[in-house]
């Protein structure tokens, strides 16, 4: 079971996290832990480490500290408060360790992406601590484990790094035994590589380390609990009107995940996958909830299309030149250069002419990219190079669409007729996506102009 930051986001929070745990221990279940930091730490760890960095000045280094240590204490003294003094003790160790790291980073005017996966790793650390007191807290005996501790090895490509195989016995061999009596706690979003070295996996990677946990001890499933019933019909922040999705197949999670729907993280499936894993997504304000299935069965529903789901903060670059026209190894030089700087394409489109290429990109990464892409402007190999930020990648996804006439045709027809102008258009082979870009301003029309289209707010009985 993984915990997000909502689940442990102050006393309250860790006591209901506490309850469900309790329930399931009782139960006879064997149960393993993994949590994220508290809401909010890891942004904060960010921002303090660029500002350790940056600053002329004497950073608020021990302002910052001092709050954070308020923060974290007085949670344990309200959700573990017999643990209070000892498990304190431990929380104040670490956070002198900290601020160490940061007065460094300061006084060196250097944060290396090495130095800030060992900083933003802190937030995990300290909440696995107090959640694990808190369930001691209930007499369920209970150890706090790092990512390292717990044996999860990773690649050295900091602040995105990826599980080694190696991991699964590493694991097995660490945490299965302390499910014998108790529940075991585990840090989110970090790992070591074989030398020791911190890493972390990305932002929202403890879905990824829940995953690669419930691997490694063959669990028979895989909980996420967050602060939502379940994976929605679309953004319920957009759509008045959402519905939860009782089942969706792990093809339909991984590209719910990638275009945006952030209740779970698009590394987590892969690893259930390996094992054909059920994955449940789950409320943990609300935990009677039925909440999401994700499993490896496809369900067909007679509506086809299953959600609606969007990226911001996104570009558009397009790529033009009649230079391209028929010339091998266009493509491949453009997308060599931008791979070679770290650039993820999440998007390409190619006119049939092969004189345009366009393409998505986050838009933090726009002005490297398109600095990149001076190169072959310059050599002659393109005639221009341009961009747009106002946009918003948009996916219609289903695995009902794969094999079914007229979907495309729906979906344009009826943003055509809401005045919705499409810029690019992308469809992926397995048919379980079509995805498209239109302008920043219109994206909230094109989602619930779809999402009414396609009927998502009722149910549907399956095929």
């Amino acid at each position: 079971m993984k915990f997000g930051g909502t689940s442990v986001g102050d006393a309250g929070a860790i006591g209901r996290t506490v309850d469900i745990l309790a329930r399931y221990h009782a139960e006879g279940h064997e149960v393993a832990v993994v949590v994220s930091a508290m809401s909010g730490v890891t942004d904060q760890l960010h921002a303090i480490a660029a500002e350790a960095e940056s600053s002329v000045e004497e950073p608020p280094i021990a302002a910052f500290i001092q709050a954070l240590r308020a923060k974290h204490l007085k949670t344990l003294e309200a959700a573990a408060p017999g643990q209070a003094e000892e498990v304190g003790a431990v929380i104040n160790e670490r956070l002198v360790n900290l601020e160490h790291i940061l007065t460094a980073v300061h006084a060196l005017h250097e944060l290396t992406q090495r130095s800030k996966d060992y900083i933003v790793s802190y937030g995990e650390r300290l909440s696995a601590l107090i959640l694990s007191a808190a369930i001691r807290e209930r007499g369920i005996p209970s150890t706090a484990l790092d990512g390292c501790e717990a044996g999860i090895l990773t690649t050295s490509k900091h602040g995105d790094a990826l599980v080694l195989p190696q991991s699964d016995p590493r694991i097995h061999s660490r945490v299965v035994p302390l499910l014998m009596d108790g529940v075991p706690v585990i840090t989110g979003y970090m790992g070591c590589t074989p030398e020791g070295i911190v890493t972390t996996l990305g932002r929202s990677g403890s879905d990824y380390s829940a995953a690669i946990v419930g691997r490694a001890i063959d669990a028979d499933e895989i909980w996420i609990w967050t602060d939502v019933d379940g994976v929605m019909t679309s953004d319920p922040k957009i759509i008045a009107d959402v519905r939860v999705l009782p089942y969706v197949s792990y093809r339909e999670a991984m590209e719910l995940s990638y275009f945006g729907a952030k209740v779970l993280h698009p590394k987590t499936i892969e690893p259930a996958m390996e094992k054909d894993t059920i994955v449940r997504v789950k409320n943990t304000f609300n935990p009677d909830s039925p909440g999401t299935v994700v499993r490896r069965q496809e369900q067909k529903e007679k509506r086809v299309v299953k959600a609606i789901t969007h990226i911001a903060r996104v570009a558009l670059v397009n790529i033009n030149g009649v230079q391209m026209i028929g010339r091998p190894g266009v493509a491949r030089e453009i997308f060599t250069a931008l791979g070679d700087v770290g650039i993820n394409v999440m998007m390409i489109s190619q006119a049939s002419s092969q004189a345009n290429i366009s393409l998505i990109i986050e838009e933090n990464d726009l002005p490297l990219a398109l600095e990149v892409l001076a190169a072959p402007v310059k050599s002659g190999l393109v005639r221009e190079v341009t961009s747009d930020r106002n946009v918003v990648a948009i996916a219609v996804i289903g695995a009902g669409m794969a094999g079914t006439p007229g979907i495309s045709g729906r979906i344009f027809t009826a943003l055509g007729k809401a005045g919705v102008n499409v810029m690019m258009i992308s469809q992926g082979s397995s048919e379980v996506n079509v995805s498209f870009v239109v302008r920043q301003d219109e994206s909230r029309k094109a989602l619930q102009v779809l999402h009414d289209e396609f009927r998502l707010s009722e149910e549907c009985k399956d095929e």
